[in-house]
């Protein structure tokens, strides 16, 4: 799948939908650090200790649900049979 873009997965639909979002916010974000100069990277430690903390599946299904809050709410019919 060279150069088509990225794929993710989740226990649940809601975590994998957060954690795509995620990755999409972060190539934008290391994009703009590189257009501005030599981004310094994270050490692996700091790395580490983040995605044990904020890596989780609870965690991408509990950050989706403002999203799918203001979704609903902005299409009310999106459920409607």
């Amino acid at each position: 799948l060279a150069n088509h873009g990225h794929l993710r997965v989740g226990r649940t639909v809601d975590s994998a939908i957060w954690w795509f979002v995620t990755m999409e916010r972060s190539f934008q974000s290391e994009l703009m650090a590189r257009a501005a100069g030599d981004p310094v990277p994270l050490d692996e430690e700091t790395a580490r200790l983040t995605a044990e903390q904020v890596g989780g599946e609870d965690v991408g299904w509990f950050a989706f649900q403002p999203i799918w809050e203001r979704i609903v709410s902005e299409q009310p019919d999106l459920l409607a049979e």
